[in-house]
């Protein structure tokens, strides 16, 4: 009896077998799309709208000819509301949205909890002690980037401290680093009431208004003054999607596929530091934002950090232009803090995370 032998082709790992898109692309491409299509619709609306009201139709052809279209310019005050006013705006709150989201997934994906968002780590009230020690002794070395140059050096500088002080044998607990961090915040918290207390009154005006968070003073130097910090954090984040996804299976199980996960631990919360610092920075405390949007994201599509990172920052930037688009307009002609905004809208759907991660975990011990 002959027994013919059938060559059977090897299937290598990891490779498709046919060009059908993985359930998890199907889903993952359209609600990118979609984020696209929604910040490209909202960004001639945003610059539309406000006080002096600029039909859209407008806003394109300003823009058409800014770029060399052949488009015919518009008059000299729609012009300068557009390019003096309204666009440093929407583009600022694009790079911190986007910094805040992207922060936010990051944040998440390295402590391990949906729940994590990167005030939990200081650098939000390191920037705001800066800023606020700043403004209640009317120190002025560095002109009109004083603030903003003191805050991004104490977030930075507050996290590293955050880092050191929860090493322990040469790694890093992440409950050590978020209990440090709640500590430090404390702290933060008490020397911010500290600086209020021997403020006089413009300066306490000042220090009120930073900490609610606003866009109102956005400029064009502003912006480069972010865009370097945050395009650095929003390019080096996706490259270490793979590796969290691998840190997601646990500690143990990721050093056994050759994660190094302290090294991990080490450039992702500086990225974290590098995003939120810069943004705090020069638009004060807006939080809520890199909470929710990563969770938003992770419901829709599912945990996979090579979408959810860079959807992050694209969430980010759409949920805050969109906010300080409703900031501004509201309660025109005046102005809505949009810290207080984003708290506002940001709380019940965090405590609606609570109840639903409680109520599928069955408790919380």
């Amino acid at each position: 009896m002959t027994v013919q032998k059938r060559e059977v082709t090897p299937i290598r790992s990891g490779a498709p077998t046919n060009k059908t898109p993985t359930p998890h692309r199907r889903t993952t491409t359209p609600l990118t799309l979609t984020l696209i299509a929604l910040l490209l619709l909202l960004i001639p609306i945003a610059a539309g709208t406000g006080a002096y009201p600029i039909p859209t139709g407008d806003v394109l052809s300003s823009i058409a000819h800014r770029i060399g279209l052949g488009a015919e310019p518009l008059d000299r005050v729609p012009e300068t509301v557009l390019w003096d006013v309204r666009f440093p705006r929407i583009t600022l709150a694009l790079l911190i949205g986007a910094s805040l989201g992207c922060a936010g997934a990051l944040m998440q994906g390295v402590f391990g909890n949906p729940l994590a968002e990167p005030g939990v780590i200081g650098v939000s009230s390191g920037a705001a002690v800066g800023a606020v020690g700043v403004i209640s002794v009317g120190a002025d070395f560095l002109g009109t980037w004083t603030v903003t140059a003191v805050s991004f050096v104490t977030g930075l500088v507050t996290v590293l401290v955050v880092y050191a002080m929860s090493r322990s044998g040469g790694r890093t607990e992440v409950v050590t680093l978020i209990l440090t961090g709640i500590a430090v915040n404390a702290f933060g918290g008490a020397l911010i009431g500290l600086f209020l207390f021997y403020a006089d009154t413009a300066a306490v005006n000042q220090i009120t208004f930073w900490q609610l968070g606003s866009l109102s003073q956005a400029t064009w130097p502003k912006v480069l003054a972010v865009l370097p910090c945050a395009a650095l954090g929003l390019v080096v984040a996706p490259l270490y999607a793979r590796r969290l996804d691998l840190l997601a299976l646990g500690e143990r199980p990721a050093r056994h596929l050759g994660v190094d996960v302290e090294r991990l631990r080490v450039v992702l919360v500086l990225v974290i530091a590098l995003l939120t610092a810069a943004a705090v920075s020069v638009s004060g405390i807006i939080s809520f934002v890199g909470l929710v949007v990563p969770h938003l994201l992770r419901m829709a599509a599912g945990p996979g950090h090579r979408f959810l990172v860079p959807a992050s920052a694209l969430g980010g930037a759409l949920v805050l232009l969109a906010a300080d688009l409703a900031a501004r307009t509201i309660a025109q002609p005046a102005e809505l803090p949009l810290g207080v905004l984003t708290a506002l809208l940001g709380s019940p759907f965090f405590f609606w995370l609570l109840r639903r991660t409680r109520r599928k975990q069955g408790g919380w011990a």
